[in-house]
Protein backbone atom coordinates (compact mmCIF):
# COMPACT_ATOMS: atom_id res chain seq x y z
CA UNK A 1 0.00 0.00 0.00
CA UNK A 2 1.66 3.70 -1.06
CA UNK A 3 2.51 5.86 2.01
CA UNK A 4 -0.12 7.74 3.63
CA UNK A 5 2.81 10.59 3.95
CA UNK A 6 4.15 11.20 0.43
CA UNK A 7 6.11 13.98 -0.87
CA UNK A 8 3.83 16.32 -3.13
CA UNK A 9 5.66 15.94 -6.35
CA UNK A 10 6.84 19.41 -7.93
CA UNK A 11 4.36 20.31 -10.49
CA UNK A 12 1.70 20.14 -7.22
CA UNK A 13 0.75 23.11 -5.42
CA UNK A 14 -0.01 21.22 -1.98
CA UNK A 15 1.00 22.84 1.35
CA UNK A 16 0.86 20.36 3.32
CA UNK A 17 2.97 16.58 2.27
CA UNK A 18 0.18 14.93 4.31
CA UNK A 19 -2.25 16.14 1.85
CA UNK A 20 -0.89 13.62 -1.22
CA UNK A 21 -1.61 9.83 -1.03
CA UNK A 22 -4.44 7.22 -0.79
CA UNK A 23 -7.96 9.03 -0.56
CA UNK A 24 -9.06 6.76 3.08
CA UNK A 25 -12.81 7.46 3.12
CA UNK A 26 -15.03 6.42 5.86
CA UNK A 27 -16.33 3.52 3.23
CA UNK A 28 -13.59 2.77 1.18
CA UNK A 29 -9.98 3.38 0.16
CA UNK A 30 -8.85 4.31 -3.66
CA UNK A 31 -4.90 3.93 -3.75
CA UNK A 32 -2.59 6.78 -5.17
CA UNK A 33 -2.51 6.76 -8.92
CA UNK A 34 -5.51 4.83 -9.27
CA UNK A 35 -6.47 6.14 -12.66
CA UNK A 36 -8.60 2.72 -13.93
CA UNK A 37 -11.45 3.63 -15.87
CA UNK A 38 -14.47 2.64 -13.73
CA UNK A 39 -17.27 1.15 -16.65
CA UNK A 40 -19.18 -1.29 -14.30
CA UNK A 41 -21.57 -0.19 -11.90
CA UNK A 42 -19.93 -1.90 -8.69
CA UNK A 43 -17.17 0.01 -9.48
CA UNK A 44 -18.10 3.12 -9.81
CA UNK A 45 -20.53 2.58 -6.28
CA UNK A 46 -17.28 1.37 -5.08
CA UNK A 47 -15.56 4.65 -5.83
CA UNK A 48 -18.31 6.96 -4.73
CA UNK A 49 -18.23 5.53 -1.25
CA UNK A 50 -15.02 6.11 -1.17
CA UNK A 51 -15.16 9.69 -2.32
CA UNK A 52 -18.63 10.52 -0.31
CA UNK A 53 -18.04 12.62 2.88
CA UNK A 54 -16.93 16.64 2.27
CA UNK A 55 -20.06 17.90 0.75
CA UNK A 56 -22.27 15.68 3.41
CA UNK A 57 -20.78 16.91 6.02
CA UNK A 58 -20.60 20.55 5.11
CA UNK A 59 -24.17 20.51 4.31
CA UNK A 60 -25.63 18.59 7.36
CA UNK A 61 -23.11 20.56 9.61
CA UNK A 62 -25.13 23.73 8.06
CA UNK A 63 -28.57 22.47 9.58
CA UNK A 64 -26.93 23.17 12.83
CA UNK A 65 -28.05 24.87 15.86
CA UNK A 66 -28.66 28.03 14.11
CA UNK A 67 -30.79 26.25 11.72
CA UNK A 68 -32.72 24.43 14.19
CA UNK A 69 -33.16 27.57 16.02
CA UNK A 70 -34.53 29.73 12.23
CA UNK A 71 -36.16 27.12 11.27
CA UNK A 72 -38.31 26.55 14.09
CA UNK A 73 -39.31 30.01 14.11
CA UNK A 74 -40.60 30.17 10.81
CA UNK A 75 -42.73 27.45 11.28
CA UNK A 76 -44.07 27.94 14.62
CA UNK A 77 -44.46 31.44 13.63
CA UNK A 78 -45.19 31.25 10.21
CA UNK A 79 -46.98 27.23 9.66
CA UNK A 80 -45.96 26.52 6.25
CA UNK A 81 -46.22 29.82 4.32
CA UNK A 82 -41.72 30.18 4.23
CA UNK A 83 -40.90 26.42 2.71
CA UNK A 84 -40.12 28.08 -0.52
CA UNK A 85 -37.14 29.72 0.59
CA UNK A 86 -35.69 26.51 1.14
CA UNK A 87 -36.15 25.36 -2.57
CA UNK A 88 -34.93 28.82 -4.27
CA UNK A 89 -31.76 28.06 -1.82
CA UNK A 90 -31.13 24.95 -3.92
CA UNK A 91 -29.35 26.52 -6.58
CA UNK A 92 -27.15 28.99 -4.45
CA UNK A 93 -25.92 26.12 -2.34
CA UNK A 94 -25.07 24.02 -5.41
CA UNK A 95 -23.29 26.84 -7.01
CA UNK A 96 -21.51 28.03 -4.37
CA UNK A 97 -20.29 25.16 -2.79
CA UNK A 98 -19.52 23.12 -6.38
CA UNK A 99 -16.78 26.25 -7.23
CA UNK A 100 -15.24 25.45 -3.95
CA UNK A 101 -15.35 21.84 -4.75
CA UNK A 102 -13.25 22.80 -8.15
CA UNK A 103 -11.02 24.73 -6.11
CA UNK A 104 -10.07 22.19 -3.59
CA UNK A 105 -9.80 19.06 -5.58
CA UNK A 106 -7.93 21.43 -8.49
CA UNK A 107 -5.38 23.54 -6.60
CA UNK A 108 -5.04 21.66 -3.36
CA UNK A 109 -4.23 25.41 -2.05
CA UNK A 110 -7.11 26.51 1.06
CA UNK A 111 -9.08 29.04 0.52
CA UNK A 112 -7.53 31.78 2.89
CA UNK A 113 -4.55 31.15 1.27
CA UNK A 114 -5.63 31.63 -2.38
CA UNK A 115 -7.11 35.02 -1.31
CA UNK A 116 -4.00 35.78 0.51
CA UNK A 117 -1.99 34.92 -2.61
CA UNK A 118 -4.35 36.12 -5.23
CA UNK A 119 -5.85 39.66 -4.05
CA UNK A 120 -2.73 40.77 -1.08
CA UNK A 121 -2.10 40.52 2.66
CA UNK A 122 -4.87 43.14 3.40
CA UNK A 123 -7.48 40.62 1.95
CA UNK A 124 -5.94 37.64 2.64
CA UNK A 125 -5.47 38.47 6.75
CA UNK A 126 -8.58 39.80 7.00
CA UNK A 127 -10.17 36.78 5.31
CA UNK A 128 -8.28 35.01 8.29
CA UNK A 129 -9.48 37.42 10.93
CA UNK A 130 -13.18 37.50 10.43
CA UNK A 131 -13.22 34.01 9.82
CA UNK A 132 -12.01 32.97 13.36
CA UNK A 133 -14.32 36.02 14.99
CA UNK A 134 -17.18 34.63 12.88
CA UNK A 135 -16.69 30.90 13.54
CA UNK A 136 -15.28 31.46 17.51
CA UNK A 137 -18.94 33.01 17.57
CA UNK A 138 -20.38 30.39 15.67
CA UNK A 139 -19.02 27.19 17.89
CA UNK A 140 -20.79 29.53 21.35
CA UNK A 141 -24.15 29.04 19.37
CA UNK A 142 -23.27 25.45 18.49
CA UNK A 143 -23.00 24.52 22.34
CA UNK A 144 -26.10 27.10 23.51
CA UNK A 145 -27.70 24.36 21.06
CA UNK A 146 -26.34 21.26 23.48
CA UNK A 147 -27.08 23.33 26.08
CA UNK A 148 -30.60 23.69 25.52
CA UNK A 149 -30.91 19.89 24.12
CA UNK A 150 -29.67 18.39 27.50
CA UNK A 151 -31.80 20.69 29.41
CA UNK A 152 -35.15 19.09 27.80
CA UNK A 153 -33.50 15.45 28.37
CA UNK A 154 -32.93 16.75 32.31
CA UNK A 155 -29.27 15.63 31.86
CA UNK A 156 -26.70 18.50 33.74
CA UNK A 157 -25.71 21.05 31.25
CA UNK A 158 -22.89 21.91 32.54
CA UNK A 159 -20.88 18.88 32.86
CA UNK A 160 -22.94 17.83 29.52
CA UNK A 161 -21.39 20.36 27.03
CA UNK A 162 -17.85 20.02 28.86
CA UNK A 163 -17.97 16.56 27.84
CA UNK A 164 -19.29 17.04 24.23
CA UNK A 165 -15.99 19.60 23.80
CA UNK A 166 -13.67 17.18 25.09
CA UNK A 167 -15.23 14.38 22.83
CA UNK A 168 -15.76 16.12 19.43
CA UNK A 169 -11.72 17.54 20.30
CA UNK A 170 -10.92 13.86 20.75
CA UNK A 171 -12.76 12.56 17.74
CA UNK A 172 -10.77 15.15 15.67
CA UNK A 173 -7.44 14.44 17.71
CA UNK A 174 -7.06 10.54 16.58
CA UNK A 175 -4.50 11.45 13.58
CA UNK A 176 -6.48 9.22 11.43
CA UNK A 177 -8.54 10.94 8.93
CA UNK A 178 -11.20 7.83 8.07
CA UNK A 179 -11.51 7.50 11.79
CA UNK A 180 -12.96 10.89 11.90
CA UNK A 181 -15.10 10.64 9.13
CA UNK A 182 -16.82 7.78 10.10
CA UNK A 183 -17.41 9.52 13.32
CA UNK A 184 -19.38 12.41 10.83
CA UNK A 185 -20.96 9.80 9.43
CA UNK A 186 -22.65 7.61 12.25
CA UNK A 187 -23.28 11.50 13.33
CA UNK A 188 -24.79 12.40 9.86
CA UNK A 189 -27.21 8.73 10.39
CA UNK A 190 -28.17 10.01 13.50
CA UNK A 191 -29.61 13.10 12.01
CA UNK A 192 -32.20 11.25 10.27
CA UNK A 193 -33.83 10.88 13.17
CA UNK A 194 -35.94 14.03 12.07
CA UNK A 195 -37.86 11.42 9.64
CA UNK A 196 -39.83 9.87 12.42
CA UNK A 197 -40.38 12.78 13.91
CA UNK A 198 -42.09 13.99 11.16
CA UNK A 199 -44.29 11.11 10.85
CA UNK A 200 -45.21 11.33 14.60
CA UNK A 201 -46.18 14.85 14.09
CA UNK A 202 -47.82 13.58 10.75
CA UNK A 203 -48.41 17.55 8.94
CA UNK A 204 -50.24 18.38 6.29
CA UNK A 205 -48.68 17.22 2.99
CA UNK A 206 -50.82 19.61 0.83
CA UNK A 207 -50.13 22.20 2.99
CA UNK A 208 -46.15 21.61 2.82
CA UNK A 209 -46.56 21.36 -1.14
CA UNK A 210 -47.94 24.36 -1.38
CA UNK A 211 -45.77 25.83 0.91
CA UNK A 212 -43.24 24.38 -1.34
CA UNK A 213 -44.03 25.59 -4.61
CA UNK A 214 -46.89 28.45 -4.09
CA UNK A 215 -44.17 31.44 -2.70
CA UNK A 216 -46.00 33.98 -0.49
CA UNK A 217 -45.73 35.96 2.60
CA UNK A 218 -47.78 34.99 5.86
CA UNK A 219 -50.94 36.74 5.76
CA UNK A 220 -51.47 39.36 8.76
CA UNK A 221 -47.72 39.51 9.43
CA UNK A 222 -45.46 42.38 9.98
CA UNK A 223 -43.61 43.09 7.05
CA UNK A 224 -40.37 43.39 8.33
CA UNK A 225 -40.09 40.66 10.86
CA UNK A 226 -41.01 38.58 7.98
CA UNK A 227 -37.96 39.85 6.06
CA UNK A 228 -35.66 39.52 8.37
CA UNK A 229 -36.90 35.52 9.15
CA UNK A 230 -35.90 35.47 5.52
CA UNK A 231 -32.79 36.94 6.02
CA UNK A 232 -31.94 34.96 8.66
CA UNK A 233 -32.97 31.55 6.51
CA UNK A 234 -30.45 32.66 3.75
CA UNK A 235 -27.82 33.45 5.94
CA UNK A 236 -27.68 30.24 8.41
CA UNK A 237 -28.02 28.30 5.30
CA UNK A 238 -25.36 29.80 2.98
CA UNK A 239 -22.83 30.49 5.66
CA UNK A 240 -19.16 32.19 5.00
CA UNK A 241 -16.99 28.46 7.18
CA UNK A 242 -18.58 26.19 4.33
CA UNK A 243 -16.76 27.83 1.77
CA UNK A 244 -13.20 27.24 4.30
CA UNK A 245 -14.21 24.29 5.51
CA UNK A 246 -15.38 22.59 2.44
CA UNK A 247 -12.30 23.20 -0.01
CA UNK A 248 -9.80 22.38 2.86
CA UNK A 249 -11.70 19.18 3.76
CA UNK A 250 -11.27 17.77 -0.17
CA UNK A 251 -7.51 18.63 0.03
CA UNK A 252 -7.41 16.76 3.06
CA UNK A 253 -9.21 13.92 1.77
CA UNK A 254 -6.70 14.31 -1.27
CA UNK A 255 -9.55 14.16 -3.31
CA UNK A 256 -8.39 15.04 -7.25
CA UNK A 257 -10.28 16.41 -10.58
CA UNK A 258 -10.26 13.05 -11.83
CA UNK A 259 -13.10 12.28 -9.13
CA UNK A 260 -14.57 15.61 -9.32
CA UNK A 261 -18.18 13.75 -10.87
CA UNK A 262 -18.42 11.75 -7.82
CA UNK A 263 -17.96 14.44 -5.32
CA UNK A 264 -20.63 16.72 -7.29
CA UNK A 265 -22.87 13.67 -6.27
CA UNK A 266 -21.96 13.53 -2.82
CA UNK A 267 -22.93 17.34 -2.52
CA UNK A 268 -26.31 17.22 -4.77
CA UNK A 269 -26.94 14.04 -1.74
CA UNK A 270 -26.18 16.67 1.01
CA UNK A 271 -28.24 19.38 -0.67
CA UNK A 272 -31.32 17.00 -0.62
CA UNK A 273 -30.61 16.15 3.19
CA UNK A 274 -30.26 19.70 4.25
CA UNK A 275 -33.82 20.35 2.70
CA UNK A 276 -35.54 17.73 4.13
CA UNK A 277 -34.19 18.54 7.41
CA UNK A 278 -34.98 21.95 7.19
CA UNK A 279 -38.45 21.32 5.76
CA UNK A 280 -39.23 18.67 8.42
CA UNK A 281 -37.89 21.29 11.06
CA UNK A 282 -40.27 24.24 9.46
CA UNK A 283 -43.45 21.51 9.25
CA UNK A 284 -43.15 19.53 12.35
CA UNK A 285 -44.03 22.75 14.51
CA UNK A 286 -46.10 24.58 11.98
CA UNK A 287 -48.58 21.06 12.45
CA UNK A 288 -47.88 21.12 16.39
CA UNK A 289 -48.86 24.28 16.95
CA UNK A 290 -51.32 25.55 14.84
CA UNK A 291 -54.36 26.30 16.20
CA UNK A 292 -52.66 26.19 20.29
CA UNK A 293 -51.34 28.87 21.99
CA UNK A 294 -47.45 28.61 21.00
CA UNK A 295 -48.56 29.70 17.71
CA UNK A 296 -46.52 32.66 16.84
CA UNK A 297 -44.76 32.69 20.04
CA UNK A 298 -41.46 30.94 19.59
CA UNK A 299 -38.76 31.40 22.00
CA UNK A 300 -36.18 28.84 21.30
CA UNK A 301 -35.74 25.53 19.82
CA UNK A 302 -35.89 24.30 23.70
CA UNK A 303 -39.13 25.95 23.99
CA UNK A 304 -40.07 23.94 20.52
CA UNK A 305 -39.21 20.45 22.10
CA UNK A 306 -41.49 21.39 24.86
CA UNK A 307 -44.35 22.12 22.58
CA UNK A 308 -43.36 18.78 20.64
CA UNK A 309 -43.49 16.81 23.56
CA UNK A 310 -46.64 18.16 25.34
CA UNK A 311 -48.40 18.16 21.60
CA UNK A 312 -47.37 14.71 19.87
CA UNK A 313 -45.71 12.75 23.08
CA UNK A 314 -42.76 12.79 24.94
CA UNK A 315 -40.92 10.35 22.55
CA UNK A 316 -41.24 12.84 20.11
CA UNK A 317 -39.61 15.92 22.55
CA UNK A 318 -36.81 13.27 22.77
CA UNK A 319 -36.64 13.00 19.32
CA UNK A 320 -36.23 16.18 18.36
CA UNK A 321 -33.58 17.37 21.48
CA UNK A 322 -31.43 14.55 20.62
CA UNK A 323 -31.05 15.71 16.89
CA UNK A 324 -30.46 19.46 18.02
CA UNK A 325 -26.87 17.81 20.14
CA UNK A 326 -26.38 15.75 17.61
CA UNK A 327 -26.70 18.84 14.85
CA UNK A 328 -24.92 21.03 17.50
CA UNK A 329 -21.97 18.53 16.97
CA UNK A 330 -21.53 18.07 13.76
CA UNK A 331 -21.22 22.36 13.53
CA UNK A 332 -19.34 22.53 16.12
CA UNK A 333 -16.52 20.28 14.86
CA UNK A 334 -16.80 21.41 10.83
CA UNK A 335 -16.74 25.34 11.92
CA UNK A 336 -13.59 24.65 14.23
CA UNK A 337 -12.27 22.43 11.64
CA UNK A 338 -12.89 25.25 9.31
CA UNK A 339 -10.90 27.63 11.30
CA UNK A 340 -7.80 25.35 12.11
CA UNK A 341 -7.47 24.67 8.00
CA UNK A 342 -7.51 28.00 7.09
CA UNK A 343 -5.03 28.96 9.97
CA UNK A 344 -2.30 26.44 8.84
CA UNK A 345 -2.92 27.05 5.30
CA UNK A 346 -1.90 30.65 6.09
CA UNK A 347 0.65 30.49 8.50
CA UNK A 348 2.62 27.53 6.77
CA UNK A 349 1.63 24.92 9.47
CA UNK A 350 1.01 21.42 9.05
CA UNK A 351 -2.71 20.73 8.88
CA UNK A 352 -4.19 17.41 8.16
CA UNK A 353 -6.47 15.13 10.25
CA UNK A 354 -3.54 12.30 9.18
CA UNK A 355 -1.21 14.05 11.48
CA UNK A 356 -0.82 13.22 14.87
CA UNK A 357 -1.13 15.97 17.33
CA UNK A 358 2.34 15.78 18.33
CA UNK A 359 2.73 16.25 14.21
CA UNK A 360 0.80 19.40 14.04
CA UNK A 361 0.40 21.01 17.06
CA UNK A 362 -0.46 24.61 16.07
CA UNK A 363 -3.54 22.76 13.77
CA UNK A 364 -4.82 20.99 16.75
CA UNK A 365 -4.42 23.69 19.83
CA UNK A 366 -6.51 26.15 17.62
CA UNK A 367 -9.44 23.81 17.12
CA UNK A 368 -9.41 22.73 20.62
CA UNK A 369 -8.73 25.93 22.13
CA UNK A 370 -11.97 27.01 20.01
CA UNK A 371 -13.85 24.47 21.21
CA UNK A 372 -13.07 24.58 24.87
CA UNK A 373 -13.25 28.16 24.68
CA UNK A 374 -16.65 28.14 23.91
CA UNK A 375 -17.90 25.57 25.89
CA UNK A 376 -16.70 27.64 28.81
CA UNK A 377 -18.40 30.45 27.79
CA UNK A 378 -21.85 28.80 27.36
CA UNK A 379 -21.59 26.82 31.05
CA UNK A 380 -20.32 30.55 32.60
CA UNK A 381 -23.07 32.49 34.65
CA UNK A 382 -23.75 36.09 33.06
CA UNK A 383 -22.24 34.91 29.86
CA UNK A 384 -24.21 37.59 27.11
CA UNK A 385 -25.66 34.47 24.67
CA UNK A 386 -28.23 36.85 23.41
CA UNK A 387 -25.48 39.27 22.44
CA UNK A 388 -23.60 36.63 20.90
CA UNK A 389 -26.71 35.07 18.95
CA UNK A 390 -27.49 38.49 17.32
CA UNK A 391 -23.62 39.01 15.93
CA UNK A 392 -23.24 36.02 14.69
CA UNK A 393 -26.39 36.90 13.46
CA UNK A 394 -25.08 39.95 11.38
CA UNK A 395 -21.33 39.47 11.13
CA UNK A 396 -22.56 36.76 8.86
CA UNK A 397 -24.89 38.91 7.04
CA UNK A 398 -21.95 41.54 6.42
CA UNK A 399 -19.41 38.99 5.53
CA UNK A 400 -21.23 36.38 3.29
CA UNK A 401 -21.42 38.94 -0.24
CA UNK A 402 -17.25 39.52 0.27
CA UNK A 403 -16.74 35.60 0.59
CA UNK A 404 -18.87 35.09 -2.39
CA UNK A 405 -17.18 37.64 -4.86
CA UNK A 406 -13.52 36.33 -3.94
CA UNK A 407 -14.80 32.89 -4.23
CA UNK A 408 -16.28 34.26 -8.14
CA UNK A 409 -13.15 35.91 -8.70
CA UNK A 410 -10.70 32.63 -7.67
CA UNK A 411 -13.03 30.52 -10.04
CA UNK A 412 -12.48 33.28 -13.31
CA UNK A 413 -8.50 33.19 -12.60
CA UNK A 414 -7.06 30.90 -15.03
CA UNK A 415 -3.81 30.93 -13.32
CA UNK A 416 -5.72 28.99 -10.48
CA UNK A 417 -7.99 26.97 -12.36
CA UNK A 418 -6.54 26.84 -15.78
CA UNK A 419 -9.28 24.51 -18.17
CA UNK A 420 -11.80 24.40 -14.65
CA UNK A 421 -12.50 28.59 -14.97
CA UNK A 422 -16.17 28.97 -14.80
CA UNK A 423 -18.28 29.28 -17.67
CA UNK A 424 -20.56 32.44 -18.25
CA UNK A 425 -23.67 31.07 -17.36
CA UNK A 426 -22.27 30.09 -13.81
CA UNK A 427 -20.68 33.21 -13.55
CA UNK A 428 -24.18 35.30 -14.50
CA UNK A 429 -25.86 33.52 -11.57
CA UNK A 430 -23.27 33.87 -9.25
CA UNK A 431 -23.21 37.30 -9.87
CA UNK A 432 -27.06 38.00 -9.21
CA UNK A 433 -26.27 35.83 -6.00
CA UNK A 434 -23.79 38.82 -4.80
CA UNK A 435 -26.35 41.60 -5.36
CA UNK A 436 -29.01 39.41 -3.71
CA UNK A 437 -26.65 38.64 -0.71
CA UNK A 438 -25.28 42.38 -0.47
CA UNK A 439 -28.92 43.57 -0.65
CA UNK A 440 -29.78 41.60 1.93
CA UNK A 441 -26.71 42.42 4.07
CA UNK A 442 -27.91 46.18 3.73
CA UNK A 443 -31.16 44.99 5.29
CA UNK A 444 -29.78 42.84 8.11
CA UNK A 445 -26.72 45.38 8.88
CA UNK A 446 -29.13 48.14 9.32
CA UNK A 447 -32.41 46.14 10.97
CA UNK A 448 -29.23 45.63 14.18
CA UNK A 449 -28.31 49.09 13.97
CA UNK A 450 -31.83 50.91 13.64
CA UNK A 451 -34.03 47.90 15.24
CA UNK A 452 -37.27 50.25 14.58
CA UNK A 453 -36.56 49.66 11.00
CA UNK A 454 -40.23 49.55 9.01
CA UNK A 455 -41.75 46.80 6.51
CA UNK A 456 -41.85 49.80 4.42
CA UNK A 457 -37.79 50.94 4.67
CA UNK A 458 -37.09 47.39 4.12
CA UNK A 459 -39.15 47.12 0.80
CA UNK A 460 -37.19 50.61 -0.50
CA UNK A 461 -34.00 49.30 0.61
CA UNK A 462 -34.79 45.81 -1.51
CA UNK A 463 -36.22 47.97 -4.59
CA UNK A 464 -33.36 50.91 -4.86
CA UNK A 465 -30.74 47.61 -4.76
CA UNK A 466 -32.14 45.93 -6.94
CA UNK A 467 -32.32 48.79 -9.31
CA UNK A 468 -28.95 49.39 -8.98
CA UNK A 469 -27.58 45.94 -8.68
CA UNK A 470 -29.23 45.67 -12.61
CA UNK A 471 -28.29 48.65 -14.11
CA UNK A 472 -24.76 47.76 -12.99
CA UNK A 473 -25.50 44.41 -14.86
CA UNK A 474 -26.61 46.46 -17.98
CA UNK A 475 -23.54 48.10 -17.62
CA UNK A 476 -21.15 45.65 -16.92
CA UNK A 477 -22.78 43.02 -19.95
CA UNK A 478 -22.44 46.13 -22.76
CA UNK A 479 -18.83 46.45 -22.23
CA UNK A 480 -18.34 43.02 -21.52
CA UNK A 481 -19.70 42.55 -25.42
CA UNK A 482 -17.33 45.68 -26.51
CA UNK A 483 -14.45 43.64 -25.16
CA UNK A 484 -14.67 40.14 -25.98
CA UNK A 485 -11.77 37.68 -24.88
CA UNK A 486 -11.24 35.21 -26.92
CA UNK A 487 -12.77 32.23 -25.69
CA UNK A 488 -9.47 29.78 -24.45
CA UNK A 489 -9.02 26.61 -26.98
CA UNK A 490 -11.19 23.75 -25.67
CA UNK A 491 -9.25 21.20 -23.21
CA UNK A 492 -9.64 17.34 -23.84
CA UNK A 493 -11.69 15.77 -20.75
CA UNK A 494 -8.58 13.85 -20.04
CA UNK A 495 -6.05 16.33 -19.96
CA UNK A 496 -8.64 18.25 -17.52
CA UNK A 497 -8.76 15.81 -15.08
CA UNK A 498 -5.27 15.60 -14.32
CA UNK A 499 -4.82 19.40 -14.65
CA UNK A 500 -3.33 20.76 -11.13
CA UNK A 501 -2.81 24.54 -10.46
CA UNK A 502 1.34 24.66 -10.10
CA UNK A 503 2.93 25.46 -7.02
CA UNK A 504 1.69 29.11 -5.90
CA UNK A 505 5.52 30.56 -6.72
CA UNK A 506 5.04 30.13 -10.38
CA UNK A 507 2.02 31.64 -11.10
CA UNK A 508 2.13 34.62 -12.42
CA UNK A 509 0.31 38.14 -10.52
CA UNK A 510 -3.26 38.85 -10.88
CA UNK A 511 -4.13 41.34 -13.54
CA UNK A 512 -7.08 43.48 -11.62
CA UNK A 513 -9.13 45.65 -14.16
CA UNK A 514 -10.01 48.96 -13.33
CA UNK A 515 -13.86 47.83 -12.34
CA UNK A 516 -12.48 45.18 -9.95
CA UNK A 517 -9.69 47.44 -8.48
CA UNK A 518 -13.14 49.75 -7.85
CA UNK A 519 -15.32 46.96 -6.88
CA UNK A 520 -12.54 45.90 -4.34
CA UNK A 521 -12.51 49.36 -2.80
CA UNK A 522 -16.23 49.80 -2.42
CA UNK A 523 -16.21 46.24 -0.60
CA UNK A 524 -13.40 46.95 1.30
CA UNK A 525 -15.28 50.52 2.35
CA UNK A 526 -18.90 49.11 2.74
CA UNK A 527 -17.12 46.23 4.96
CA UNK A 528 -15.31 48.92 7.11
CA UNK A 529 -18.23 51.27 7.48
CA UNK A 530 -20.35 48.00 8.48
CA UNK A 531 -18.32 46.66 10.56
CA UNK A 532 -17.77 50.12 12.39
CA UNK A 533 -21.68 50.20 12.84
CA UNK A 534 -22.00 46.92 14.00
CA UNK A 535 -19.27 47.36 16.58
CA UNK A 536 -21.27 50.39 17.90
CA UNK A 537 -24.27 48.98 18.12
CA UNK A 538 -23.35 45.66 20.14
CA UNK A 539 -21.47 47.84 22.38
CA UNK A 540 -24.94 50.03 22.86
CA UNK A 541 -26.81 46.54 23.53
CA UNK A 542 -24.51 45.36 25.92
CA UNK A 543 -24.50 48.89 27.92
CA UNK A 544 -28.13 48.44 27.85
CA UNK A 545 -29.40 50.74 25.30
Amino acid sequence: MPSTMQTPPPQNAVLDSAHVGDIQGAFGTIALGDDAARTKLSAKLKTLLAIVGPGLIVMVGDNDAGAFGTYTQAGQNYGYSLLWTLLLLVPVLYVNQEMVLRLGAVTGVGHARLILERFGKFWGAFSVIDLFLLNALTIITEFIGISLGLSYLGLPQIPGVIIAAVLIIAAASTGSFRRFERLCMFLIFGSLILVPLAFLAHPSLTEVARGFFVPGLPAGAELSTVMLLIIGIVGTTVAPWQLFFQQSYIIDKRITPRFMAYEKVDLWVGIVIVVIGGAILMAVPAAVCAGQPEFGNFTDAAGVAAGIGKYVGKVAGVLFAIALIDASIIGAAAVGLSTSYALGDTLGLKHSLHRKVRDAKGFYAVFAGLLLLAAVIVVLPGSPLGLITVGVQVLAGVLLPSATVFLLLLCNDKEVLGPWVNGRWVNVFTSAVIAVLVILSLVLTASVIFPDITGGQIVMILIAGGALSAAVGVVFGVWRLRHRVPAAPAVARADRATWRMPPLALLSPPRLSTGRRLGLSVLRGYLLIAMILVIVRVVQLALGH
